[in-house]
């Protein structure tokens, strides 16, 4: 059998026996306290926190066992090994069995089983949230380990930063992109946004021919560009109306003329 089967099969036995003497342990505490078997089991009863703290144990037994907190072998010289991982997935069994030896002379079974359940518990309670964390935090100060723990979050720093000037590097691109392409609409629209600033400034308009126009030059700039094209046409018309025309009152129809092109909508009727 391979160390991984062998491993992941104590973890099974020791999680099963760990949760049969919490088990254990809470029913005999609520016996005692004098409630009966049915309220016991009754899933309105007691047995949600039996529940909720059998699942809490089983999850912090695989937290620690799969958990990247002593991944770095060069760092936790011992806690990473896997003679140690055993050890600490086979706690709650070297403890059930230490504490049966401990019991034996004792005639009455259930004391017995109180005081391997009890020691299986305290055992595993200590080790895992006591000692193991102790052992792991005397590693961290090693000379090797601190020098090995400053050059990764050094590594990590550096790969953060490096992100981070990636992210502005695509910002700067992106603005310069979308500055290059309005510039470019800029050139190629000018006739078409004067030709909108003439009919947003005509004296007299046949509005039905000035829509017509204004929605040929509004589907021209969608196709050239989307929205995006057709709102920089439209405040170069604006600005030219503006620059030119300084006389003259003018609406602006553009947005109700363009309304439905594309991905335009009319922002005065929303």
């Amino acid at each position: 059998m391979s160390w991984k089967k062998i491993s992941k099969l104590a973890h099974l036995v020791s999680t099963a026996w760990l949760v049969l003497c919490v088990g254990y342990i809470l029913v005999l505490a609520l016996r005692q306290a004098g409630f009966r078997w049915w309220v016991i089991f009754s899933l309105s009863g007691h047995s949600a926190l039996l529940i909720f703290l059998l699942v809490s144990l089983y999850l912090f037994a695989i937290f620690r066992g799969v958990g990247g907190s002593q991944a770095v072998t060069i760092e936790h010289p011992l806690t990473s090994t896997s003679y140690y991982l055993m050890f600490y997935v086979a706690t709650p069994v070297l403890a059930g069995l230490t504490s049966s030896v401990a019991m034996i002379g004792e005639n009455r079974i259930g004391l017995f089983a109180s005081g391997a359940a009890l020691g299986t518990l305290g055992t595993t309670f200590v080790f895992w949230v006591i000692v193991d964390p102790a052992i792991a935090s005397l590693e961290l100060l090693l000379p090797q380990s601190r020098k090995s723990r400053a050059a990764r979050l050094a590594e990590v720093k550096a790969e953060k930063e490096k992100k981070q000037k990636d992210c502005q590097l695509l910002l700067v691109r992106i603005l310069g992109q979308e500055k290059a392409e309005i510039q470019r609409w800029q050139r190629a629209l000018k006739p078409q946004a004067e030709k909108l600033a003439a009919l947003l400034t005509a004296g007299e308009i046949d509005f039905k021919r000035a829509e017509y126009e204004a929605i040929e030059i509004g589907a021209c700039a969608w196709q050239i560009g989307g929205v995006s094209c057709m709102q920089q046409l439209r405040k170069m018309a604006i600005a030219e109306c503006k620059q030119k025309r300084r006389e003259r009152d003018f609406v602006d129809y553009i947005s109700v003329w363009w309304d439905g092109i594309g991905g335009w909508r009319n922002t005065s009727l929303c």
